[in-house]
């Protein structure tokens, strides 16, 4: 059965609906940057997850083309995430879409060296009718964060977050959303194939002990 992500590490993919505490180790991605509206349909985010998944999908396959990856295991591909912010803003104003800059990323097994990531650019670039330039090999130590699953429109995500505050100043913690620490999304679910009273998502904030 192949290796799934989500269900191998739940605390990190499957938190309750309640906010927790969690800190999250050194993992790889692969990174698409970008700005703007996520809902343009010709917008760089659309554009990005094209790009991630072109790349996630040749080294899933890799064994297929006979290019030998080192511990190499059959796995899920994990789902789409993006790191997010507004300038110099802590809190994300959601009704200015058009000011977002992103991190489009889906996470890397961690058998995979930045030489397979090359070999697997080259590869898709050979195959696809799509530049990947803007796609790079993004190392990223979360640390501690607060986060909780949330339900429904990615507009409503403010409600849960202003829980995850209160869940925060409780405890004596505060947000810590610095030019290297970001508003981190999870996405579980398909927007193209669930009702989007039913999405899920992980919503998880970077912290401090205040």
């Amino acid at each position: 059965m192949a290796f799934d992500y989500k269900k191998e590490f739940k605390e990190f993919y499957l938190p309750q609906k309640q906010p927790s505490f969690v800190t999250i180790p050194k993992m790889n991605y692969i990174a698409v940057r970008g700005k703007g509206n996520p809902n343009d349909e010709n917008g760089e985010y659309k554009k990005s997850i094209a790009l991630l998944y072109s790349i996630a999908f040749t080294i899933k396959m890799s064994y297929k083309v006979n290019y030998n990856i080192a511990g190499y295991f059959s796995y899920v591909v994990p789902p789409l995430e993006g790191f997010w912010w507004q300038g110099n803003n802590e809190m994300i104003d959601y009704s200015n879409k058009d000011k977002f800059e992103f991190i489009s990323v889906i996470r890397l097994p961690d058998f995979v060296t930045k030489k397979d990531f090359d070999w697997a650019i080259a590869e898709a670039a050979k195959k696809k009718n799509l530049d990947f330039s803007k796609v790079e090999f993004f190392e990223y130590t979360e640390g501690q964060c607060v986060q909780c699953m949330h339900i429904g429109s990615y507009d409503n995500e403010p409600e849960t977050i202003a829980v995850m505050h209160n869940y925060l100043k409780a405890n004596g913690y505060g947000i810590d959303i610095t030019k290297s620490r970001f508003h981190h999304e999870i996405y579980l679910s398909n927007p193209q194939r669930c009702d989007v009273s039913k999405l899920k998502t992980v919503i998880r904030l970077p912290i401090k002990k205040l």
